[in-house]
Parts: structure tokens; C-alpha cells; sequence
């Protein structure tokens, strides 16, 4: 998981920092995708996740007020 990470890291660099740096002539550009992909691909990774996040507490307040609701139930009863 370390080496992938350290992959993804040096290669994100290098699309998003230092292409820029270079000529578009240079063959180096053919192993990266367009530089708008750059910030579109995190920004959308970035809400797919805070997505996930919501929905899984959104789900775990619901269980748990139902919890509450049946444990008042019963006393009540």
C-alpha cells in the first residue's frame, strides 16, 4: 500500500506540478491524461467520499433514533 501510495503521489505531482514546466512537444505529456482532469478527478473524488461520509451518518443517526424510539416504546407499554 506504501509503494502504491508513493505512485500515486510522484505521478499526481508530476501531471499537476511540474508538466507545466515542460514543452508540450516534449514526449512526456503522452503519459498523462489532459491538465484539466488534474483538479476535476480529486474534486469529484473529494465529493463522492464526503458523499459516503453523509449518507453513513446520516444512516447511523436514523438507527439510532429508531433504537431510542422502540426502547421508549416498550417502557411506556
Amino acid at each position: 500500500m506504501l509503494l502504491a501510495a508513493a505512485f500515486v503521489f510522484v505521478y499526481y505531482t508530476t501531471w499537476a506540478i511540474l508538466l507545466p514546466f515542460f514543452d508540450t512537444s516534449n514526449p512526456i505529456h503522452d503519459y498523462f491524461p489532459a491538465r484539466e482532469w488534474a483538479i476535476r478527478l480529486p474534486a469529484f473524488i473529494l465529493v463522492i467520499g464526503l458523499t459516503g461520509i453523509g449518507f453513513f451518518v446520516g444512516s447511523t443517526i436514523i438507527k439510532e433514533n429508531h433504537k431510542k424510539a422502540q426502547k421508549a416504546k416498550l417502557r411506556a407499554a
